[in-house]
């Protein structure tokens, strides 16, 4: 496996062939959305474009894969744009169906600046 840098640019990394895009091998689904605020939005390369959930917490992204897979994730989060949705803290859990998983990983996210626009503010 390659080792790639905090803040490294993923679409630059995919063009280069360093990490691929696997998401389309995954089934996707959300605790809650609003209408046109789902997983289509979650996914694109806009931006402008985002999950909004719509019920109770915890909101929740579910991503899970037909195999064991190793995964690299880029989340792009902006506090400065709308710090009433941003999460203050994601987790990563993994596991072999929805009632076994563990937490392997949690990061406060409180205060995020965009920094470049095309390119995420903090990489897992």
């Amino acid at each position: 496996p390659h080792q790639t840098s905090p803040g490294a640019d993923p679409k630059q990394l995919e063009r280069t062939g360093t990490v691929w895009d696997i998401g389309s091998q995954a089934f996707w689904s959300l605790s809650s959305c609003k209408p046109e605020f789902g997983v289509d939005q979650l996914q694109d390369d806009n931006l402008e474009s985002y999950w909004q959930s719509d019920g109770s917490q915890p909101y929740l992204v579910n991503i899970q894969f037909r195999r064991k897979t190793t995964v690299k994730t880029c989340i792009y989060a902006d506090y400065k744009s709308d710090e009433s949705y941003t999460p203050s803290k994601i987790s990563a859990k993994v596991g072999n169906n929805f009632h076994n998983l563990q937490e392997i990983r949690q990061r406060r996210v409180d205060h995020l600046r965009s920094g470049v626009r095309d390119q995420p503010a903090q990489t897992w």
